[in-house]
């Protein structure tokens, strides 16, 4: 078995109760709150510049040039194809200044990949990246197989079940393989450390959103 499938394996409890969360399915059927989703929104938007820093770390610390080229290619990528999805859903919601502040979860996970990437190995820190990619890939074509008709939030649904964004998808999990194959057996349970973490923290910033979540006083 490849290394990164058992890393789904490992992970599939936890994915199952992301598909399992309120927040999830009631998107699926169209009825999540507004105010719930522009939250999630602005978080995955705060999120995102730290993730394209996370991955413009990794390209810093490659060693092969195609590695390199990869990671920045990522970064163009991913930010690119989520921020115009950002600012189709702020304009059409009428949202001029999004929240500057991450919230609890938010801040929890991009401080994870940040360290990571920059303090534990270069395997560790393309398992930490990991879990952003496939897990939306994932979620994303079960809600589109799922999905209520004339459902509001059909854009969202598009992006991550689209074949562009599973092309990026399989480009991290074949780069995470790759990885996997040039460390040692203690490298790969870093790894896979690193790759479990991260997909708690996907579930924290979906329950987050959920919650409205809020820093104490």
């Amino acid at each position: 078995m490849r290394f990164t499938e058992v890393l789904w394996r490992e992970i599939s409890p936890i994915y199952e109760a992301i598909l399992a969360h309120p927040f999830n399915q009631e998107l699926m059927r169209g009825t999540l709150d507004r105010e719930r989703f522009l939250f999630y929104l602005q978080q995955d938007a705060l999120y995102l510049a730290d993730f394209g820093r996370a991955l413009a770390l990794m390209a810093a610390r490659a060693r092969r040039t195609e590695e390199v080229l990869q990671f920045v290619q990522f970064a163009e990528g991913a930010v690119r194809v989520e921020r115009a999805l950002h600012e189709a859903y702020f304009q059409e919601f009428g949202l001029s200044t999004p929240t500057r502040v991450q919230a609890p979860a938010c801040f929890a996970y991009t401080n994870f990949l940040l360290a990571t990437v920059s303090c534990r190995s270069f395997e560790e820190g393309m398992a930490a990246l990991l879990p952003c990619f496939w897990i939306y890939r994932e979620v994303g074509r079960y809600i589109y197989r799922h999905a209520s008709a004339g459902n509001p939030y059909q854009r969202w649904i598009d992006t991550y079940a689209s074949e562009e964004f599973s092309v990026w998808v399989d480009r991290a999990i074949a780069l995470t393989e790759r990885c996997s194959e040039s460390t040692s057996e203690e490298g790969r349970a870093l790894m896979r450390e690193a790759f479990v973490l991260s997909s708690r923290l996907e579930w924290m910033f979906w329950d987050s959103a959920y919650r409205l979540e809020r820093w104490p006083p």
